[in-house]
């Protein structure tokens, strides 16, 4: 499991999500996907969860979405915008 990184703000919209790195003076923009990603993050969900959650809600294989969900969680860890527990 994760946990989003303390200096980390978020804003999400209709559109995708805006994300701040107060401590590195970082801001990320996030598609619709990412958005939803990230929120589930937030939440707690593990890796499994996000991909089963992602795969229902935007019609999309589980085994498309395992890679993308793995390389998005990478990216943000990349970024210390996310830890794990």
């Amino acid at each position: 499991m994760y946990r989003i990184s303390e200096g980390v703000r978020s804003t999400h919209g209709q559109d995708g999500a805006i994300v701040l790195d107060v401590q590195q003076g970082q801001m990320f923009n996030l598609n619709r996907v990412g958005s939803r990603m990230l929120e589930l993050l937030e939440m707690g969900s593990a890796e499994p969860e996000i991909v089963d959650a992602i795969s229902q809600e935007f019609s999309v294989s589980r085994e498309m979405v395992e890679g993308d969900v793995r390389e998005f969680i990478g990216t943000l860890k990349k970024n210390r915008l996310v830890t794990e527990r």
